[in-house]
C-alpha cells in the first residue's frame, strides 16, 4: 500500500548514502516523527491493516497484534527510545514510522518539485518532509513484520536540527572579499 504522508519531521535520515544501523546491512531511510493528532493517523493504520491481510487474510489480525507486541511492525504508536529507555530529542509525545529500503534510493526534491542532492543540505535531521512511502508484510526465512520502504522525501520547511548543528550560510561570514584583500 504506498502513501504519501504530509508534514511530518525526518530523523536518522539515510536518504542520500545508505547506513547501516548495529550489524545490519547498510539501507536507505528515515524515521519519521509523526503527532499523535497528525490527519494521517488513521490512514497509516489502515495502510498497515491492509498490507497485513494482503499477506495473511482472515488470520491478519491475530498475527498483527502478535507483531505489534514483539516490535515488528515499521508503525509503532510511542516515542522512539534511546538505549537508557528515554525519547531521542524530538520523539517526546510523538509516534513515529521506521522506513528502510535496502535497495532502492528514494527520490529527494525541494518544495517546488526540484530534485535534490546531498551537497544541496536540504533534506537534514529535523526538518519536515512530506514522505512517500510503501507498506508491505513479510513472511519468509528472516521472519514475520510489517515493513515501510521509504520511497522518497520532498522538504515542505526547516526545523530544528537533530544532532546539534547544521551548515554555515554566506551571511555568517559577512561581505564577500577578494582574494588579494585577504587579511594573511
Amino acid at each position: 500500500m504506498r502513501m504519501t504522508i504530509k508534514g511530518v519531521r525526518l530523523a536518522f535520515p539515510a536518504i542520500f548514502v545508505p547506513q547501516a544501523v548495529g550489524d545490519g546491512e547498510p539501507a536507505y531511510g528515515a524515521k519519521l516523527i509523526i503527532p499523535p493528532n497528525h490527519p494521517q493517523v488513521a490512514a497509516i493504520r489502515a495502510a498497515i491493516d491492509e498490507a497485513a491481510k494482503e499477506k495473511w487474510n482472515d488470520k491478519a489480525p491475530s498475527v498483527l497484534k502478535l507483531l505489534q507486541s514483539d516490535k515488528k511492525v515499521a508503525w509503532v504508536e510511542s516515542p522512539y527510545l534511546d538505549k537508557n529507555g528515554e525519547p531521542y530529542d524530538g520523539f517526546e509525545g510523538m509516534y513515529h514510522l521506521s522506513t528502510r529500503s535496502a535497495k532502492v534510493k528514494p527520490s529527494a526534491y525541494a518544495a517546488n518539485n526540484v530534485e535534490l542532492k546531498t551537497e544541496d543540505g536540504t533534506i537534514y535531521a529535523g526538518c519536515v518532509v512530506d514522505a512517500a512511502v510503501e507498506f508491505y508484510a513479510q513472511d519468509n526465512k528472516w521472519g514475520r513484520r510489517v515493513n515501510c520502504g521509504l520511497r522518497g522525501v520532498r522538504f515542505i520547511a526547516h526545523g530544528d536540527s537533530f544532532g546539534g548543528g547544521s551548515a554555515a550560510s554566506a551571511d555568517e561570514f559577512g561581505a564577500p572579499i577578494e582574494v588579494e584583500d585577504a587579511p594573511f
